[in-house]
């Protein structure tokens, strides 16, 4: 295949590693841990993975090398720059401990496993892929693995390949199902180990343990270097108000990083929203109060930083979503029967009154999202539903209205923005090739150590990576129970943008200066080459976090 001249250089990059994973090392324990919340119902559920300690990797005498151990890998969801190194450093990591030892994919995801589809990955195999973005190595997909059926399937192949450990990379969802797989198989004594890898462009999959999820970081820079070109432009033709949905349906870590990172005039966090109680006229109004104040000085642009999960933390509409998605779980056969022109008559019939009344009040768009298409956990896809668009159209009604009353004098024209994809399989930057190879290389050494149920933890990654200190945490440890199509189950709790937190903090102090001034930042491209300070530098919210 032919290549770009950074594809040919990217292959020559060789990532760091911590200290620690250089050579011999030792597994010490510290003290046994337990689930955020929910302790006990937990703890039933994985009798066999329940309470174990965390684990740090520390540096010792000698030669790593172990017996022959077949591993499989499993690239589950959606994809995050820096997956491919997690398998180059996971293949790396498992022929250093013994040359013998074979690494297999599967492919499409957790479904391959259960469908015995697989690939070997080869030194030949592996240099293709070595710090390029994308999960194109062996591909991904949202199989759940969730019953009996689907592990005694996969522990078929298993045991024909001679696998004796399985890692799964994936978000939270499959990091769960990596938790339920290691119990299951831990309590029939199959043999079989299962570590997790933390992914999630999202930034919602972290801990005191895991300090950032992988891909985070690469996406959030290719974010904010286009953020800063519409920037760049409506600071040049100084004409349009540019709302802009970045990805994030549960959490605003985004969002808030590209603030960071960028200066927009106005960013809602769907964390703040909620904490206020604030209702969606409330968010129209406070777009509306900075247009006009940018206005009254002469201003008639900016920039809107808009989370993709807005509208599902509104907390009047989190209700009425909450009660959908009970219903929908609990009517599915009776709702799938009803022809989409009846969804919503369907619907408005069974809410309560409170939340029909809302449903009601909605814009037919919005509406017409949330009684149709639901993700494969039953739940609302807010990613369809238009937000900034709706909150354009919603702040231009309101804006004329007040030019009626003489509040507002300006113009006020827009543009529309939502980036996601543009950003799941950019070429890693130089931070999250480094981590996501430490990760793989680090899942090694917990197979080696003959950890189950556990995660791969990399942390003091602020600091030059000679510095980074690698272990493992527990996956029950992150756990608790919440709400899935209209059952309650065990989930790796996610971590939402927290308001006492010093990124937010920060952002708090100065979001008045850059809501009043244009005080644009242009980040420009990721740069793989040059001084450390511009190649390696981690995000401003994990800088901020961890200084």
């Amino acid at each position: 295949m032919e290549k770009s001249a950074l594809q040919i250089a990217r292959a020559a990059y060789q990532p760091k590693l911590p200290q620690a994973l250089r050579g011999a090392l030792i597994a010490t324990e510290g003290e046994a841990t337990q689930s955020v919340a929910d302790q006990e119902e937990v703890q039933k559920l994985f009798p066999n993975t329940y309470g174990m300690p965390m684990i740090k990797f520390e540096p010792t005498e000698g030669e790593m090398v172990t017996a022959q151990m077949n591993v499989g890998v499993i690239l589950s969801g959606g994809q995050a720059p820096g997956g491919h190194n997690v398998i180059s450093g996971l293949y790396d990591g498992i022929k250093k401990l013994n040359p013998k030892n074979k690494l297999y994919g599967f492919i499409l995801g957790p479904g391959g496993l259960v469908d015995h589809k697989y690939m070997e990955l080869t030194d030949e195999i592996i240099d293709e892929y070595r710090n390029t973005g994308g999960f194109d190595i062996i591909g991904s997909g949202r199989t759940k693995l969730e019953k009996k059926e689907q592990f005694d399937k996969g522990l078929e192949i298993l045991q024909a390949l001679d696998i004796k450990a399985l890692v799964i990379i994936g978000g939270d969802d499959s990091n769960t199902n990596a938790c339920v797989l290691a119990e299951y198989y831990a309590s029939i004594g199959a043999g079989v180990q299962v570590i997790g890898c933390p992914k999630t462009i999202d930034g919602d999959l972290k801990n005191d343990a895991i300090e950032a999820s992988f891909g985070f970081d690469t996406a959030t820079k290719v974010y904010s270097e286009v953020i800063g070109n519409i920037m760049r432009d409506c600071n040049s033709s100084k004409k349009y108000w540019h709302f802009i949905k970045l990805m994030g349906r549960s959490a605003s870590h985004v969002t808030l990083e590209c603030a960071l990172q960028t200066h927009p005039n106005i960013t809602l966090l769907g964390e703040e929203v909620e904490a206020k109680n604030q209702t969606l006229d409330d968010i129209v109004t406070y777009i509306c109060e900075t247009v006009t104040d940018r206005a009254n000085l002469g201003m008639n642009y900016g920039v809107v930083l808009v989370p993709e999960g807005l509208i599902e933390f509104i907390p009047a509409i989190k209700k009425l979503i909450a009660e959908l998605n009970d219903l929908l779980a609990a009517n599915q056969a009776d709702f799938e029967m009803v022809a989409n022109d009846k969804k919503i008559s369907y619907v408005l019939k069974h809410l309560s009154d409170e939340n029909a009344a809302i449903f009601k009040s909605l814009p037919i768009s919005v509406s017409r999202q949330l009684a149709l298409e639901r993700d494969p956990h039953g739940n609302v896809q807010v990613s369809l539903i238009e937000t900034e668009q709706l909150l354009a159209e919603m702040v231009a009604k309101k804006l004329a209205e007040w030019k009626k009353d003489g509040i507002f004098t300006g113009k006020f024209a827009t543009q529309h923005h939502f980036f996601g994809y543009e950003g799941r399989c950019a070429a890693p930057s130089n931070w999250d090739a480094d981590y996501c190879y430490s990760l793989g290389f680090n899942a090694s050494m917990l197979m080696a150590a003959g950890k189950t149920g556990y995660m791969s933890s990399i942390k003091n990654t602020f600091k030059p990576a000679d510095e980074w200190i690698a272990g493992g945490i527990p996956i029950t440890a992150m756990m608790n129970m919440e709400k899935r199509s209209g059952e309650m189950k065990p989930v790796i709790k996610k971590a939402l943008v927290e308001l006492s937190g010093k990124p937010y903090k920060y952002f708090v102090r100065h979001r008045t200066e850059w809501a009043r001034n244009t005080s644009f930042i242009y980040p420009g491209p990721i740069q793989y080459f040059g001084p450390s300070e511009v190649c390696d530098r981690p995000t401003l919210t994990l800088t901020l976090e961890q200084e």
